[in-house]
């Protein structure tokens, strides 16, 4: 697992601008067979520097909780937000996702005045954006949001699987693993199952 840590430059040169409450926006779940995509928006103070920020997949699941409560706690404003399975399945994953994360910036008190957003642009919002490619790894607003995010979700998934533990999700997060696929082969799919996710070569048989 190679740490990459993500830099303010992006965020500065933004500020230099005359924008004041720059926010990097990401979302986790987008692969998953199971469980709510979840976004979240972070603006960062610019005067309470947290460091080793970097993109959520490049740490542990005990840095990413230590990193959470850093970003919740020193952040000018943090919003996340989801879209459930039945959202997911009635508009497809990118819409339902690019929702979640309109739904994150709009939510953050104090508003943004520029977003930062991981790969994709979000419609309709007031204020204006960049697409950041790879902007998990590059911006580390982009990756406080991923970390935020990713935390949030994981927390949900164990909800989840204390409520129904036959599929594991304390374990794989609701992703296409060995272990969810054979649980979902002997005992179908559950209520927090996306019903539109069913890629041949992962589900050949499975009803």
């Amino acid at each position: 697992m190679v740490k990459v840590r993500a830099f303010r430059t992006l965020e500065n040169s933004i500020r230099r601008m005359g924008f004041n409450c720059v926010a990097g926006v990401d979302e986790v779940g987008r692969g998953c067979l199971a469980g709510p995509v979840v976004a979240a928006a972070v603006i960062l103070n610019p005067d309470r520097y947290i460091p080793r920020v970097c993109d959520s997949k490049t740490v542990t699941a005990l840095e990413r909780v230590q990193l959470y409560e850093r970003i919740t706690k020193t952040a000018i404003a943090w919003k996340v937000a989801a879209a459930e399975c039945a959202e997911i399945d009635s508009i497809k994953i990118h819409q339902a996702s690019l929702r979640a994360m309109q739904r994150a910036v709009n939510g953050l008190v104090p508003s943004a005045d520029f977003v930062l957003v991981d790969a994709f642009r979000i419609p309709d919002l007031l204020m204006p954006q960049r697409a950041v490619i790879h902007g998990d790894a590059r911006c580390t607003a982009i990756a406080a949001a991923s970390i935020v995010a990713k935390v949030t979700r994981d927390r949900l998934m164990l909800e989840l699987h204390n409520r129904d533990p036959r599929y594991g999700f304390d374990r794989h997060k609701g992703y296409a693993t060995k272990d969810h696929l054979a649980a979902v082969s002997e005992h179908g799919y559950s209520e927090v199952h996306r019903r539109s996710f069913r890629p041949p070569t992962l589900f050949d048989g499975l009803d």
